[in-house]
């Protein structure tokens, strides 16, 4: 085979690669989506919906209160943009895994926990630097429960409407006679970054969000590689071992749990400072500001509020996540 055909053929398997991750968490997404809401308004402290964190019973009743004042759309609000998000995510995520881990271990004797962490940990890294703007889109769309209306009728959160708002916070306006001075918290320097790049706006929380990365994707795949290593026997030819579907299924599941257990906290952090535009508008929240704030709220629960949704939506997520992916992988021929 010529150095042209090895490279095509690389090329394929990276574009397969890619399109099995894309469907796998576009499909896990989409399971979950109503859940995904819910949580993100726990985590957010929506005021509306605070009343109800804490309890397995309050995520169903606001995922009813919800249905009440918005129907079935509501439950999805926002999830446009997941997938917008979710598929370059994914693809990016277990493509670079894929990768990562050829890379690392080329073989099965060669597989060690440390390794299993670190492609983890890269892959989930690459995806969020990539897909970070989509992501902040997507939470800003689902916690926003105050619509604006034209001519007496609602208006939705689009995703252009709210990359609108994003780009124009704590931009300067014209000032008016009665309006107060917004208060800002963080350094000169860092505002005038903002203001000279306006861009950086979308990436609010990136920081927290690439430290929480590291753990879970780490974790889940750390997880994922163990169980199939020990549960899952080699393959007849001494390739890579092939799971059942339900196999995968149990297997994500377990993992996700893990690994939603070990980066919560990180995740209560970011969307804290991803909703901050609307929370406190005029203020950028550095990390710092916004664990002290959540400290001071809530205490070390504070950090974990929303963990049981979290559960109730990671279980479904990661094992059908995990057993697409797979299955696209095999329909595929990666």
């Amino acid at each position: 085979m010529s150095s042209d055909d090895s490279k095509i053929k690389s090329a394929d398997q990276v574009i397969r690669s890619g399109i099995a991750g894309g469907v796998a968490g576009c499909v896990a997404k989409t399971v979950v989506a109503p859940l995904d809401r819910v949580k993100i308004l726990f985590q957010a402290s929506n005021p509306e919906y605070q009343k109800y964190a804490g309890t397995w019973s309050g995520a169903f009743r606001a995922g009813t209160q919800i249905y009440k004042d918005s129907g079935v759309l509501g439950l999805f609000q926002g999830h446009s943009a997941t997938l917008l998000r979710i598929f370059p995510y994914a693809a990016v995520k277990f493509m670079a895994y894929d990768h990562v881990h050829d890379l690392l271990m080329p073989t099965r004797a060669q597989e060690t926990n440390l390794r299993r962490f670190s492609a983890g940990a890269i892959s989930g890294a690459i995806s969020v630097f990539f897909t970070y703007p989509l992501e902040l889109l997507r939470v800003r769309m689902a916690f926003d429960t105050i619509h604006s209306s034209v001519s007496g009728k609602p208006v939705r959160p689009s995703c252009l409407r709210t990359a609108r708002l994003i780009y124009a916070e704590g931009s300067p306006r014209p000032s008016l006679p009665s309006a107060p001075t917004p208060s800002v918290s963080t350094a000169p320097m860092t505002r005038d970054l903002f203001h000279t790049f306006p861009l950086l706006k979308f990436y609010r929380g990136f920081t927290v969000s690439l430290a929480g990365i590291v753990p879970y994707a780490g974790t889940a795949f750390l997880t994922w590689g163990f169980l199939r290593a020990t549960l899952v026997p080699p393959a007849p030819d001494g390739g890579r071992p092939r799971a059942t579907p339900l196999a995968d299924l149990g297997i994500g599941a377990l993992s996700g749990v893990l690994a939603q257990t070990v980066s919560y906290p990180f995740e209560v952090v970011r969307r804290r400072m991803q909703v901050g535009g609307l929370t406190q508008p005029g203020r950028w929240l550095h990390w710092g500001e916004t664990v002290r704030a959540i400290w001071a709220r809530g205490g070390a629960r504070g950090f974990f509020v929303g963990l049981s949704i979290g559960y109730l939506k990671i279980v479904p997520m990661n094992a059908v996540s995990f057993a697409v992916w797979q299955g696209m992988k095999r329909l595929l021929g990666v």
